[in-house]
């Protein structure tokens, strides 16, 4: 990976280095941009809105491009807003409000993305960043989406939705290539050569891996979401509401992101439930003086988690702003039947860092550069700190990645 260049106002220079411990608990903000997102505004005399309006406006999706130069917003006030990662400034402001934004995703080229609808109609669309026109619309969802991703390997994405949904697309024509109907509203993940694609299903708290070639066929694995530590907590346990899934780099993992206090790391060949990710206050609330509900539900962000390109670490965010770090290098594999009575391994955070000012409801890590992104009624660039403990980190820059 890129280091920062300090000198650069969170930019890179060209040399590489391994991300370690060390590094990831020394990242700090490098700038904050307070003006991300509009505040709401100001209830006029005599109006009648339909039920509580939010105080505060939230980002709700971030998505980096495959080189790592630009990152894309989308917040609740309908504006995705595009910034580069290595000068460290806001470049452009596009609006989308008759449609809303939210789920956006750059496509293979940087000058285009998709993203979902938040109101209008349920279209999925296709647009040009360079000329802020749309190229193509994708329609057939009843429902609102709640989960989109792009192929990582062809201009193929998938798409989930209250609809209770799975419908598969490609860039270049409108027609929707396949769908699956499940039993509730799903969320969907791509592993890291698109031939395999996993579908969650938070009702029932299974996780099903597709065969992409043969989506029509039936999973091939179905995995069960269960935690026995839970029932230690209440009785009967709190049912654990899945917000995001992604396969890890390596192919061996799979990050399920949960609105509530804890985030799940399982093997994805077999489906062992191997790390539970604790430490930090889920985000399902907008405030953390509102009491969590019997019923857990997913917060106004899936985005609460995510892995570091190496799949080293998982970086997580917090209802009172903390970023999280745990470090998953070392996870003991398991073999054999699934026993869903068999506890995870509990990690704490190796690093919990502040310095995000608002609840962090988004968390990315650059997939070339050394830099996150956090992001919640302000967006933060964060990279590592090398004033603190300057020659330790700088044996760390000076190491270069083996093979």
């Amino acid at each position: 990976m890129a280091p920062p260049n300090p000198n650069n106002n969170g930019g890179a220079t060209t040399s590489t280095f391994a991300l370690t411990p060390v590094l990831m608990g020394k990242l700090k903000p490098a700038k904050i941009f307070k003006a991300a997102v509009e505040p709401p505004p100001p209830p006029t005399a005599g109006s009648r809105s339909p039920g509580p309006q939010p105080s505060i406006r939230y980002i709700t999706g971030l998505s980096f491009d495959d080189r790592g130069d630009q990152l894309i917003t989308a917040a609740e006030d309908e504006t995705f807003r595009l910034y580069s990662c290595r000068t460290g400034k806001h470049t452009k402001t596009l609006y989308s409000k008759k449609y809303g934004v939210d789920l956006p995703r750059f496509t293979h080229k940087n000058t285009a993305i998709i993203h979902a609808s938040t109101k209008e109609d349920d279209t999925i669309r296709y647009h040009s960043l360079h000329d802020n026109k749309y190229l193509q619309y994708f329609k057939g969802h009843k429902q609102r989406v709640v989960s989109l991703e792009m192929s990582p390997v062809d201009d193929g994405f998938m798409s989930g939705s209250m609809d209770k949904t799975v419908r598969l697309w490609d860039l270049r024509t409108p027609n929707c290539r396949g769908v699956l109907n499940l039993p509730a509203s799903p969320l969907i993940a791509y592993d890291c050569t698109g031939l395999v694609f996993a579908v969650a299903v938070n009702q029932y708290q299974r996780i099903l891996l597709y065969d992409h070639a043969n989506f029509d066929k039936a999973p091939f694995l179905t995995i069960t979401l269960d935690d026995p530590t839970l029932s230690q907590i209440t009785f009967p346990p709190r049912p654990i509401y899945m917000t995001s899934m992604a396969f890890s780099s390596n192919g061996k993992y799979l990050l399920v992101g949960c609105s509530g206090d804890a985030h799940y790391v399982l093997d994805s060949f077999e489906g062992h439930l191997l790390a539970k990710l604790e430490g930090f206050i889920g985000l399902e609330r907008r405030r953390l003086d509102v009491p969590p509900t019997i019923t857990p539900q997913r917060g106004c962000s899936g985005e609460e988690v995510s892995w570091t390109p190496d799949s080293k670490f998982i970086v997580g965010g917090s209802l009172d702003g903390r970023i999280c770090v745990w470090d998953v290098q070392n996870l003991m594999p398991r073999t054999g039947p699934i026993d869903l009575k068999v506890p995870p391994l509990r990690l704490q955070p190796i690093a919990k860092m502040d310095g995000h000012p608002s609840p962090s409801r988004c968390v990315r890590f650059n997939p070339r550069l050394a830099m996150m992104a956090t992001a919640g009624a302000e967006l933060a660039f964060w990279i590592p700190d090398q004033s603190a403990d300057v020659e330790e980190v700088a044996k760390e820059l000076l190491k270069k990645p083996t093979g």
